[in-house]
């Protein structure tokens, strides 16, 4: 997506690429077709653009931010799959590194959590031949999605990685803000595979577009670039990003938060300053309900076409136990049983499961107002905060305004604000309002009550 200085869109992109599921919590992309989707976006554009690439003054990367990559440095090729934020596949090997949990929450902010990249890299180095060796003979480098693409689509073939995406891989200290001895020890990651640390906004290269050499100067995760959608943030608000997971993220200032059960995160570097985030996460937001969409025969056309008149319609629902891609904070189980309880259609569990991600985000939105100043409003973004149904009962729930800019794509949006295009108009937003919505408050609690119950059964078993 190209920007103007005022923010306005002059030219998009996009290609799509497969979601593979090769075995049980293992979630992947092929390397070389997504490498190739970027390309074939890009020289979209530049054709859209034609003469006026030449105008384009910098550009910038967003990725998810867990998702890892092992590569060849010498060749840019990738030695291993891209393994998602959802892989879940080494989660048994962090069995025996419970006694450090407090220590890593210390170190990183995160949580001992299969979601980061430290247990997916170590899985590697155990697991895939290529990877191995390539260790052995020196060549090998392995580390965020970011740092990947930087290194096969830049000039010079760069192997950095900034702040966001590397406090990700739980190996990184997010109060000296580079790599931790300490944890690669412990996950026995050497440290020379890994990307050189920079900030944020840092020379990193040049993207060819075209026939133009244009200089990438901002590197950060689609989660931290959303919260930029209306400007800098603001310390009075919850941003909520509503895609495949649910992020929840407030401005904690230059202060690392150390909250039990939830994240400190860091939000942007520049030399001299590094800002922080409190934040939550959902696992299964968008990825629930394709999960559910596939157990009951719908297309997700069809949902994403039907759900706003089917959130409007219904208030008799079942309640359904969200563990879809692992349970998130605050509760921090990768191998949760999602089910639902009570009986009801196809439509009726939809509903069920949108009111599941509401009902997360809420236990979140408690945690955090009981360890900071209460916020007064909150700020949606990404495709499920299309949805008025799901907006509506957030407010109804949460009891606080809920505001969604109209700008769909905040991270693109706000990634161009981080580059430059600050001279922009004020966003326009539609505000839904808290009602009284008893229904709902007796379902969530009802809700909060069997999950308790089901942790509860879970750790036991554990």
């Amino acid at each position: 997506m190209v920007f103007d200085i005022n923010g306005k869109l002059q030219a998009a992109a996009q290609t799509q690429i497969a979601t593979l599921h090769p075995g049980r919590h293992r979630v992947e992309h092929d390397p070389d077709a997504l490498l190739a989707s970027i390309r074939r976006a890009c020289n979209a554009v530049a054709r859209q653009l034609g003469s006026r690439c030449s105008q384009i003054q910098a550009a910038g990367l967003a990725t998810q931010r867990s998702t890892i990559v092992c590569w060849d440095r010498q060749t840019g090729k990738a030695l291993s799959p891209v393994i998602s934020w959802q892989d879940r596949r080494a989660a048994r090997k962090l069995a025996g590194l419970t006694a450090h949990r407090s220590r890593v929450h210390d170190i990183t902010g995160l949580i001992l959590s299969p979601h980061y990249g430290a247990s997916k890299i170590a899985w590697c180095l155990e697991k895939l031949k290529p990877v191995s060796q390539a260790l052995r003979e020196r060549r090998l480098a392995a580390g965020p999605l970011a740092s990947f693409i930087l290194a096969n689509l830049l000039t010079g073939k760069p192997l950095l990685a900034d702040p966001v995406n590397a406090s990700r891989t739980l190996l990184w200290d997010y109060r000296r803000c580079d790599w931790s001895n300490e944890l690669l020890a412990l996950f026995r990651i050497p440290v020379s595979i890994l990307p050189h640390s920079v900030p944020n906004q840092y020379p990193f290269g040049e993207l060819q577009l075209g026939t133009h050499a244009i200089p990438l100067t901002v590197v950060t995760g689609d989660q931290p670039a959303a919260l930029y959608v209306s400007g800098e943030p603001d310390t009075d608000s919850f941003y909520i990003n509503l895609g495949t997971g649910a992020f929840i993220q407030r401005l904690h200032g230059n202060t690392p938060p150390q909250v039990p059960a939830l994240l400190g995160s860091v939000l942007w570097q520049e030399p001299g300053r590094v800002l922080y985030v409190l934040e939550g996460t959902v696992n299964g937001a968008s990825s629930a309900l394709v999960w559910l969409c596939e157990r009951l025969g719908i297309s997700e056309s069809k949902m994403f076409t039907m759900m706003p008149g089917w959130l409007a319609a219904r208030s008799d629902v079942p309640l359904f136990l969200n563990g879809i891609s692992g349970l998130g904070s605050p509760y921090w189980i990768p191998d949760f049983h999602s089910r639902f309880i009570g009986m009801g259609d196809a439509t009726q569990k939809m509903i069920a499961a949108v009111e599941s991600i509401v009902f997360l985000i809420c236990v979140n939105l408690e945690r955090m107002n009981k360890m900071e100043r209460c916020a007064r409003t909150i700020v949606v973004s990404g495709g499920l905060a299309r949805w008025d149904g799901l907006c509506q009962r957030l407010a109804d729930l949460s009891g606080l305004p809920v505001c969604r800019p109209t700008v769909h794509e905040a991270t693109a949006s706000g990634l161009a604000w981080l580059l430059g295009s600050r001279v922009r108009e004020p966003l326009e937003y539609m505000e839904f309002r808290p009602a009284n919505n008893a229904q709902l408050r007796c379902r969530y609690s009802d809700w909060l009550a069997l999950m308790d119950r089901a942790v509860t059964r879970t750790d036991s078993v554990t």
